[in-house]
């Protein structure tokens, strides 16, 4: 009895470690096989751009102004519409002259006195009743009188305006009977000598702005006109950024015929830059991490690991992404599952 005793611990201690062994090979074996990640992989090509770029803008003109009166008052007529075309040296708008013939008749006044005290104090001089220092207090008093008799009458001619060039109304800030401050806008306008001078505002990136010089050719279709493309030419390009639009602007000169189009009518531009740029073209889903023109894509290394690339792209379309550098056309690239994966990932090629 005590011979069987001994052996059944001896038993039941060996079956619990050897089936415990068995349970924890097993389990390691199943996390193993959860860590591989199944991509698919894509051969790379190249493409060379065309040297054009294309852009997006508004119809506007070379020169805007903002017309005013000089001096304060209250407006008696405006003799322009909004949408109103007018010629240089047109009358556009007057102020009321009561108040400014007044200034401008006292001015006159102080003047003739002036010189009627400044006559007397010379003869009085060549009598020696008066001093040489009261004849020329007297002449300077006249010079004062003068010079503001100038002031008041460079002011009335103010209190109107004029056309200073040919063009058309966009805005009426104000409106008749209305007091106005010196220097406050009453007419907004757009300079058109015709149809000459009208010009489609776009906005580009720093590498399409760094690419377009003066004087590169261009065409323009207005949604306006839908069919008819204009030629153009690049007239004006910024030296500073947009702050609101967060673009460079570029001007286009566009040659209209006999048409006239509307201020900020929606134009689209195709500018020949003659830089044509070889690209590699990759799917877009590879991309991992974009941030403007910079992105990370992932590349085989090996059989079952994988490299995070940095890229520069150059422009995108609907299911392409356009890499100026970073990988070449003979490497090959993750096409599916890039945003699980890291350098430390295990993969698994499928195709």
């Amino acid at each position: 009895m005590k011979r069987i005793y001994l052996f059944y611990p001896f038993l039941t201690m060996s079956s619990i470690v050897f089936f415990s062994c068995g349970e924890k090979k097993e389990g390691t074996k199943q996390t193993g096989e959860s860590d591989i990640i199944p991509v698919k992989i894509a051969a790379i090509s190249s493409l060379s751009l065309p040297d054009t770029i294309n852009a997006t803008g508004l119809v506007t003109t070379e020169n805007t102004a903002q017309y005013s009166f000089k001096i304060g008052g209250v407006i008696t007529k405006i003799y322009v519409e909004e949408g109103r075309f007018f010629h240089k040296g047109d009358l556009l708008a007057t102020l009321n002259a009561t108040e400014i013939g007044a200034g401008l008749s006292q001015s006159n006044l102080n003047a003739e006195k002036a010189q009627r005290d400044y006559n007397r104090a010379v003869s009085l001089y060549k009598d020696s009743v008066y001093t040489l220092e009261q004849l020329q207090n007297t002449k300077t008093a006249l010079d004062i009188a003068e010079r503001g008799k100038e002031a008041v009458a460079f002011n009335e001619r103010y209190s109107r305006i004029y056309a200073a060039a040919d063009g058309f109304v966009t805005q009426k800030v104000a409106n008749e009977g209305e007091v106005v401050g010196a220097g406050s806008p009453v007419l907004l306008i757009n300079e058109a000598a015709g149809n000459s001078n009208y010009l489609l505002k776009v906005g580009v990136t720093d590498r399409e702005w760094a690419a377009i010089n003066l004087g590169q050719k261009g065409t323009v279709i207005l949604d306006g006109y839908p069919g008819q493309a204009f030629d153009a030419f690049v007239f004006r390009k910024s030296q500073a950024s947009d702050r609101a639009a967060g673009a460079f602007q570029v001007e286009l000169k566009i040659t209209l015929h006999n048409t006239q189009p509307a201020v900020g009518m929606f134009g689209k531009a195709v500018i020949h830059t003659k830089k044509a740029d070889n690209v590699v073209v990759i799917p877009y889903d590879a991309l991992v991490e974009v941030d403007g023109d910079n992105a990370f894509v992932f590349t085989p290394a090996g059989s079952n690991s994988v490299k995070r690339r940095p890229v520069v792209l150059s422009g995108f379309d609907n299911h392409q992404a356009y890499v100026l550098s970073g990988i070449s056309n003979t490497d090959t690239i993750v096409v599916s599952n890039s945003a699980f994966l890291n350098e430390q990932s295990i993969i698994k090629i499928t195709r």
